[in-house]
């Protein structure tokens, strides 16, 4: 299953950090101009199943975990001094128990816990990051009456989620949606663009729009949001905004803006969400020419062009949040500049 790991970034731990390398004192000595951008890690696809009952009925959560920690001093990488380092086997020990203790009311909730269960134990870290995607079960239906603990695996998206939290910063979540894969047959075009002398793609105002979606949004700060409640209906925008109304639909004159009205809805419609991200990697159709089998294939058959494909990206942000978010970073990074000063003395 794919999955997301946390992503370094590029916080600094300030000037003058020498690197030194003992198998290279030999031949160049300590190398002054190196400067640490970011050491961390972690433990990646954490792998269970969560089960509880309530009387005769069962509920499962199956997810995937993946949790990163940046430590106060990067020792274990400069000197190869372990000390502070705790061990992504106990990262993983850590996770497992977690889910024991207090289950998985929602995937946000129990990234939360998990970052909050390193920052309050550990004084020796940093910023912690955590990873969970959760597998499709849903519950069986049989004559409409759902089954106690029988479950069905629908690939109807992957849901996703981060949270992350620097030492003495706030508890910054996001979630998602990926590998959620959507079709319409009509009401789209791709017409007035660019051409030049390589171009061979005819304009269409009537093709097959079929894509496979990755939505990201954050929320900011954490607070006392209902995250099942959001999570569904930021969905819902989103199968409306590439959908259109059921009987009429909506032309989208290319994937671009089919992204850019995804986004906008759910801007309008969930004020939570600061900031969204949307990436739709396209799937093409091609019409069958059938005319050496004497038949008129009036797009009634045709086969998907599966590589290469065309993919579009698009970030929106609230302007409050992002001005609120560049103050921020200044304060962290004059934070991070502070601490590695302190370390070399």
């Amino acid at each position: 299953m794919a999955h997301a790991e946390p992503d370094s970034g590029w916080e600094s731990w300030g000037p003058g950090v020498v690197v030194v390398c003992s198998w290279c004192q030999g031949t160049s000595g300590n190398i002054k101009d190196v400067e640490v951008l970011n050491c961390e890690y972690g433990k990646n696809t954490i792998k269970f199943l969560r089960l509880h009952t309530e009387g005769k009925k069962h509920f499962v959560k199956e997810v995937e975990v993946c949790t990163h920690l940046r430590l106060t001093s990067c020792h274990e990488y400069l000197d190869g001094n372990n000390s502070a380092v705790i061990p992504t086997d106990t990262i993983k020990n850590i996770v497992l128990v977690l889910a024991k203790k207090n289950g998985i009311t929602t995937l946000e909730q129990f990234a939360i816990d998990i970052c909050q269960h390193f920052m309050t134990t550990f004084c020796q870290v940093a910023y912690v990051k955590t990873y969970v995607q959760e597998v499709p079960w849903q519950r069986l239906q049989e004559n409409g009456a759902p089954h106690i603990h029988s479950f069905i695996y629908v690939p109807n998206g992957i849901r996703f989620c981060e949270a992350e939290q620097c030492r003495n910063g706030p508890l910054v979540v996001f979630a998602g949606i990926k590998d959620l894969k959507l079709m319409k047959t009509t009401q789209s075009g791709f017409e007035g663009f660019c051409k030049n002398e390589h171009t061979t793609l005819p304009e269409r105002n009537d093709r097959i729009l079929c894509g496979e979606l990755f939505c990201k949004w954050s929320y900011g700060e954490c607070k006392d949001f209902d995250f099942d409640c959001i999570w569904n209906k930021i969905r819902e925008c989103i199968l409306e905004a590439f959908a259109g109304p059921p009987d009429c639909g909506e032309y989208s004159p290319s994937y671009q803006k089919t992204v850019n009205c995804i986004q906008m809805h759910v801007l309008c419609k969930v004020p939570q969400v600061q900031v969204i991200e949307v990436v739709l990697n396209n799937t093409f159709y091609n019409v069958v020419d059938m005319k050496n089998l004497g038949l008129t294939n009036d797009k009634e058959v045709l086969v998907p062009v599966e590589s290469p494909y065309g993919s579009c990206a698009c970030t929106l942000g609230r302007k409050t949040f992002l001005e609120a978010q560049v103050h921020m970073l200044r304060d962290e990074r004059q934070n991070l500049f502070g601490l590695a000063a302190a370390q070399r003395n």
